[in-house]
């Protein structure tokens, strides 16, 4: 066993490696299976505290909707478990590997919860953090921690196990957390409008998410991208996707409802069950940009109604592809040649603000890049103190948020 990668069997031993890493001024990098290692500037440490073995689930209690798992546990592992009993996470986590070339089905809890990955449905449902009751972590300090509890009206806590999330492993290493957990949805269905260009999409995404239709996905796909997913099924059209879920009687009156409004502005497509399904996981995924390639891609948050014009600045100054999700909220954008930071957060700034992260380049330029948006003032005041309470000489993941 490669003596640079240490495998923790507890939280004990997670405790036990952090102490040593004070002790001898060595810092870890902090993973799981190492599927988003490809996100955040390359960690700069000689060892690497492994979760992977730290896995199963603790606790299922179907009934009460809460799911209790060690942090090194596969998210498909407990999307199977759910997924027996009907039940889902409703945030629709993400899976970074196949954008960073590696197989689909390695992200693990604790990385899921340290990224604050969410999916399509985070404009319905809220990400990842929404769904923490509770954590058990273990600081930089070499100190174990618990914060929050097993049930939603227990909220002891609940803002540090919320703050863990999206700190990157930073701050403290995840062993274990409590979510609480939906049932699934009895049928979906999937609105695809055609043809429409990327401004009037963002109009049609706007209009169903205002109306009583209760959507629970909205993306735009432009002709270069659509054709790239769910094997093609779709075309090379562009397609304004809109997705409904629920009971399968409340799901067609919801749908024969949004056909009629939005079979006025384009060819209106549908896909149903499964086929909807794959639509959104591919979304999700960012398989359009599963390449094979280090291109570099940029995840912007923005307005949704600026989405377009920041995307057609991008464009005048290179080369770049893109398509839209969150009803335009959320941007993929890749580009053929530089990583371009100062050049695409200027535009985002002058198009109404928002955040611009780099989630994929090559290791040389995540190290030589601002990979996250820079944060304002006090916010960076605020983390600093946080750095200094929960990881004060830096052990954890040094270098990986700059």
């Amino acid at each position: 066993m490669d003596a640079t990668i240490l495998h923790p069997q507890s939280d004990a031993d997670v405790v036990e490696a952090i102490r040593d890493a004070l002790a001898e001024g060595a810092p870890l990098g902090v993973e799981g299976t190492g599927s988003k290692s490809g996100l955040g500037r390359p960690v700069q440490a000689a060892r690497t505290l492994s979760l992977a073995e730290l896995s199963g689930v603790t606790l299922y209690e179907p009934e009460e909707l809460v799911l209790s798992a060690r942090a090194g546990t596969p998210i498909a592992e407990i999307e199977r478990l759910l997924a027996e009993n009907r039940q889902r996470l409703d945030f629709e986590p993400m899976d970074y590997g196949p954008l960073h070339g590696l197989g689909p089905g390695l992200g693990t809890l604790g990385g899921v919860l340290a990224c604050n990955l969410s999916g399509p449905r985070r404009i319905a449902k809220g990400a990842a953090r929404d769904h923490v009751l509770g954590i058990k972590a273990v600081s930089g300090r070499g100190e174990a921690f618990r914060s929050g509890g097993r049930v939603v009206k227990n909220v002891t806590g609940y803002d540090l196990a919320k703050g863990m999330a999206g700190s990157f492993g930073t701050l403290a290493v995840l062993t274990e957390a409590t979510l609480k957990v939906l049932p699934a949805a009895e049928t979906e269905t999937t609105l695809a409008v055609r043809d429409l260009d990327e401004a009037s999409s963002v109009q049609a995404m706007a209009a169903a998410m205002g109306s009583s239709a209760e959507v629970s996905g909205a993306a735009h796909l432009p002709a270069y991208v659509a054709g790239r997913i769910a094997d093609g099924t779709l075309g090379d059209a562009p397609a304004t996707l809109i997705r409904l879920e629920g009971f399968g009687v409340s799901v067609e009156a919801r749908a024969a409802y949004l056909s009629a409004a939005l079979s006025r502005v384009g060819t209106l497509e549908r896909r149903d069950g499964e086929a909807s399904a794959a639509l959104w996981r591919n979304v999700r995924d960012v398989r359009p940009f599963v390449d094979g390639t280090e291109r570099p891609i940029w995840r912007l948050s923005v307005t949704p109604t600026r989405a377009p014009d920041i995307v057609l600045a991008v464009r005048m100054r290179m080369a770049a592809d893109a398509f839209y999700d969150w009803q335009g909220g959320l941007v993929w954008l890749r580009l053929e040649a530089e990583a371009e930071a100062e050049t695409v957060r200027a535009i985002v700034a002058a198009h109404g603000g928002g955040h611009a992260t780099l989630v994929r380049a090559a290791p040389t330029v995540r190290a030589a890049t601002a990979v996250f948006q820079p944060q304002p003032p006090a916010l960076a005041a605020l983390s600093r103190r946080l750095k200094e309470q929960f990881d004060p000489r830096g052990v954890l993941n040094p270098g990986r948020m700059g």
